[in-house]
């Protein structure tokens, strides 16, 4: 240990010269005590040099780079009195030098320097200069009368930390507030709108109150008519003798609004600002800027003029409910904003220009909206490398060709081809094995409500309404039993805001049909592989009726030898332990469930918020609820409709059983930016699904598994759970989960980036016919049953995606024997390893 910390110390000083001091730490104290909020920490111009969990990897990868590799080829050329005579036998003399311009010379040095960090050595000049941020900064606060002072110690040879000791004072505070306010209509609407004022008098002065304050005001205005507000008219006078400020800590204060002068307004020219209303809002639905506009056709439809080029290609409600600006209405800036968001939703046009102005000699204004038509067909390509819980690396190709504008209403129609190849992850029975996929649908949008009733009042075209149709097919080889799903949803989506979302699916009919089902033993291998132990005893290999069920290795035969003496325990009475009774029973209820096709007739919906303001944002929030309800038109219509039914008197619709369940979902996510480049990433998801009626078990296609890249990392896919059982199936899933994630993100150096994560959760069955107690939900104390992962990973950012490799340790083991549950398996021989396309959440 001792001579690890001697190399890392003496490491990091290698490039620090006698007489300077490298910065191990800055300190601030605000009237001492010490403050460690980001903001501030932030106005440091010289920061210590960045660590990887506590060592300065990047510092050492510097000091590794040699400061001049050219001199030392040449030491190497010449040591030895033939060696350059050797090489310039072998070599031209130019190819001998750049031998020393190699990569391997000078190249590997270049490259430890670009990736790593030189080392900060103090210097006064910048201690200074972030002496006078901190005095700004505070004085910004109301602390006029601030002092800011820095020490320096040296705690080790070349090694030094900096404290930075700032002595408030007494803050000043907005002692009065009056305005002057040069239009009367601005001053009635400021009267309106001040209880929301940041600049109150008794309030601590503080510069960022001004500057929101003067933006709030800039709003306010520009949404009360006032189309041509500029920010800059906004104004504060201290208007007390300053030389009173040193004694008394009350300020008054004084707003000015006044139009800004330009270069053609005198003093006696210039008009004050005024409140403006749209008297005509033209149209231009076919707007080609690089052609002569002046001669199109018009129409005039709800106060709208609509300009088009021989034939209007649109209906008019379709142009005017995308436009929020109405004649004889004042101009409000969020029905421009609203606008462009709207014309955006159609899919229709390309980005729009809206020019407002005043009418020649009136303060009446016109509204231009140029709207520029999109190709009417378009055909899109799309590949992709794709990676899921199911996948371990996998390609995806698609193509659409889309048309637009199909019923004249800004619909758009896609239709769509697609198609997978991929490699089977560690969770499938048949590892290494190619996956593929073919699929097509057809979606038809509209970028309204399409209801038979109006429901504009409830969702006004604001919300950005769509309603889309689609139809689809897929295929799937290798993924199971094999399957072909065909589906159907009608969908309603409308958002309010930019931060919350509302989707409503109508209607969601899904029909699963297993193509191989025959093949079911051979996929499910654990399945097979305990059916088989208990046809392995003697009392059933010795019996004469069972011969034909073995093969020459006395194993069962698939399927005839499997289905034949799953038949003759449970029908014709041969078994006698009661335990082999109930491990086939089980057997068989997971063979039909698994094998039988599915019709799933679902209604959804779906509420997401979020606050991320942007790509950038690493601190916010994400909460998403889900609540589905399947089969329950379908068990109505039971009481009008004799269905045919099954063995266990199941009703069925085209001779399928359909599932009737009730499903809820909490997502909720939250990410938290310690520092300037460190996240602490946070997902808590609790989802369960309870059949009811005509079923007994949710559908495998909408049941719940643990484990992968995107969840317990310390588990491959489908290998977790249910609840204790120690990985029962070759996929275990079941109706109820649990997931909580908690991640520290991190850069390394470049776009190199880590992490470290710790993963708990699992899945359970509940209010369903699964038997196994080991597996049953039964209250609280099932949750000591919780798996918990832990390990760490390594990203490099592409930009356009992630690639993101996590290693994970089973630390907590619920499948283990209770006293040798935590750390059982926690080494590298038994780690997991996950590869994921972009961050799990």
């Amino acid at each position: 240990m001792s001579l690890s910390v001697t190399f890392w110390g003496c490491n990091s000083l290698k490039k620090v010269e006698d007489g300077e001091l490298l910065l191990i730490e800055n300190t601030i104290y605000v009237d001492g005590e010490k403050v460690n909020d980001e903001p501030i920490e932030n106005l440091i111009a010289q920061k210590p040099n960045t660590n990887l969990l506590g060592y300065p990897l990047r510092l050492n990868l510097y000091n590794l780079a040699k400061d001049d590799p050219d001199s030392l080829y040449r030491d190497w050329l010449h040591r030895k009195e033939k060696r350059e005579k050797r090489l310039n036998n072998l070599l031209s003399k130019k190819q001998v030098n750049r031998l020393g311009q190699s990569f391997m010379v000078k190249g590997f040095s270049e490259f430890l320097k670009r990736v790593g960090e030189p080392p900060v050595i103090i210097d006064t000049t910048r201690t200074k200069k972030s002496i006078g941020l901190l005095e700004a900064y505070y004085g910004s606060k109301g602390y006029f009368n601030n002092s800011a002072s820095y020490e320096i110690t040296e705690i080790k040879e070349r090694k030094g930390t900096i404290d930075y000791n700032v002595t408030l004072g007494k803050p000043y505070f907005v002692d009065s507030l009056t305005r002057k306010i040069t239009s009367r209509e601005l001053d009635s609407i400021y009267i309106e709108n001040n209880d929301e004022s940041f600049v109150k008098e008794g309030k601590q002065f503080d510069l960022s109150d001004f500057s929101n304050e003067r933006s709030r005001l800039t709003s306010v205005f520009r949404n009360s008519g006032v189309y041509d507000f500029q920010e800059s008219s906004i104004t504060y006078d201290i208007v007390r003798d300053t030389a009173l400020l040193a004694e008394d800590q009350n300020m008054d204060v004084r707003l000015n609004i006044s139009r800004a002068q330009s270069d053609e307004d005198t003093v006696s020219t210039r008009k004050p600002y005024t409140v403006h209303k749209f008297k005509k809002i033209n149209i231009y639905a076919d707007y080609d800027v690089t052609a002569d506009n002046t001669s199109l056709d018009s129409l005039q439809h709800e106060n709208y003029t609509i300009f088009y080029d021989d034939k209007l290609q649109y209906k008019p409600d379709a142009l005017t409910d995308a436009v929020f600006l109405e004649q004889d209405s004042i101009y409000r800036e969020l029905d421009k904003i609203r606008t462009y968001r709207q014309i955006g939703n159609l899919n229709t046009f390309k980005y729009p220009n809206i020019l407002i102005a005043e009418e020649v000699g009136q303060s009446d204004l016109i509204a231009d909206v140029y709207l520029s038509p999109r190709p009417k067909y378009s055909l899109e390509l799309d590949f992709d490398v794709t990676h899921s819980n199911i996948q371990r690396v996998g390609t995806s190709f698609g193509t659409s060709v889309i048309t637009r504008n199909v019923f004249g209403g800004a619909e758009t129609l896609s239709i769509s081809a697609r198609g997978a190849i991929g490699i089977l992850s560690n969770a499938g029975p048949t590892d290494g094995d190619f996956t593929s996929e073919l699929g097509g649908d057809i979606n038809l949008t509209f970028p309204r409500i399409w209801f038979p009733i109006n429901t504009e009042k409830v969702i006004p075209y604001y919300m950005l309404p769509q309603t889309r149709l689609s139809v689809g097919t897929n295929f799937q080889n290798n993924i199971g039993l094999d399957r072909q799903s065909l589906n159907t949803v009608l969908s309603y989506k409308w958002s309010p805001t930019d931060f919350l979302t509302n989707n409503i699916e109508l209607i969601n009919i899904e029909f699963v049909r297993n193509t191989d089902i025959n093949d079911f033993f051979n996929v499910y291998n654990n399945t097979y592989d305990r059916l088989n132990e208990v046809a392995s005893q003697d009392v059933f290999l010795n019996n004469v009726q069972l011969d034909t069920l073995y093969n020459e290795n006395d194993n069962l035969t698939i399927p005839d030898g499997t289905n034949g003496f799953i038949d003759a325990i449970l029908n014709d009475g041969i078994g006698q332990s009661s335990d082999d009774i109930s491990i086939v029973r089980s057997i068989r209820e997971r063979q039909t469930r698994l094998t039988e096709n599915n019709l799933i007739f679902t209604s959804n919906y779906t509420y997401t918020k979020n606050n991320k303001q942007g790509i950038n944002d690493l601190a916010f929030y994400q909460f998403r609820f889900k609540v589905e309800s399947a089969g329950n038109l379908l068990s109505l219509a039971t009481n009008v409709i004799d269905f045919e039914k099954n063995d266990n008197d199941q009703s069925l619709v085209f001779g399928v059983p359909f599932s009737q369940y009730l499903k809820t979902e909490f997502d909720y996510i939250k990410h938290w930016q310690t520092s300037r480049t460190d996240v602490l990433a946070f997902r808590s998801f609790v989802g369960l699904a309870v059949p009811y009626g005509n079923s007994n078990s949710i559908p495998f296609v909408r049941s719940y598994f643990a484990g992968g890249s995107n969840d317990n990392r310390a588990w491959n896919a489908y290998e977790l759970g249910p609840g204790s059982t120690s990985n029962l199936n070759d996929f275990n899933e079941a109706n109820l989960k649990v997931a909580l994630n908690l991640e520290f993100r991190f850069p390394i150096f470049g776009d190199f980036k880590g992490a470290l994560f710790a993963d708990a959760g699992n899945i359970w069955n509940v209010f369903d016919s699964e038997d196994n107690p080991d597996a049953i939900f039964t209250g609280f104390d099932s949750l000591g049953d919780m798996a918990l992962g832990s390990g760490f990973g390594l990203r490099y950012d592409f930009t356009y995606f992630v690639f993101r490799l996590d290693m994970g340790f089973k630390t907590y083991n619920p499948a283990e024997e209770p006293s040798k549950r935590w750390f059982r398996d926690y080494n590298f021989r038994n780690a997991v390893f996950n590869v994921g396309i972009n961050y799990p959440f």
